[in-house]
C-alpha cells in the first residue's frame, strides 16, 4: 500500500472542567490507519516533551505530521482515537450533487 494522507481524530477533555470536550485533529502521510495513529501519537508526545522542557514545539516532520496546536491542560483519549483517509472538502475533484 502506498502512503496517503490520513486524519486522526482524538477526543479530548479539559482536565479542570471535564464537561469541556472536543477533538484534536492530526493529519499526515501514512500507509495505514494504524501507522497514522502511531505517528499522531508520536508527534503529540514529542510536542508535549518539548513544551514541558520549555522548548519550542517542533515544526511538521518531513512526513507532514506535527502537533503545533498543543493544548496543555487537556487530556487526549488515545484509546478512543480514530484514523481514516483524509478527504479534501474543497477539492474540485470531489463529486457533488449540484451543477455548475
Amino acid at each position: 500500500m502506498h502512503p496517503r494522507i490520513y486524519v486522526v481524530d482524538v477526543p479530548i477533555h479539559n482536565t479542570t472542567d471535564p464537561a469541556r470536550r472536543g477533538l484534536h485533529v492530526f493529519t499526515g502521510v501514512a500507509d495505514s490507519p494504524a501507522a497514522a495513529l502511531r505517528r499522531a501519537h508520536e508527534v503529540y508526545e514529542a510536542a508535549l516533551a518539548a513544551h514541558t522542557a520549555g522548548r519550542e514545539i517542533p515544526d511538521k516532520q518531513p512526513d507532514s505530521w506535527g502537533a503545533r496546536g498543543l493544548r496543555p491542560g487537556w487530556h487526549m483519549d488515545w484509546a478512543a482515537a480514530k484514523a481514516g483517509l483524509w478527504h479534501n472538502p474543497v477539492s474540485w475533484t470531489s463529486l457533488s450533487d449540484f451543477a455548475l
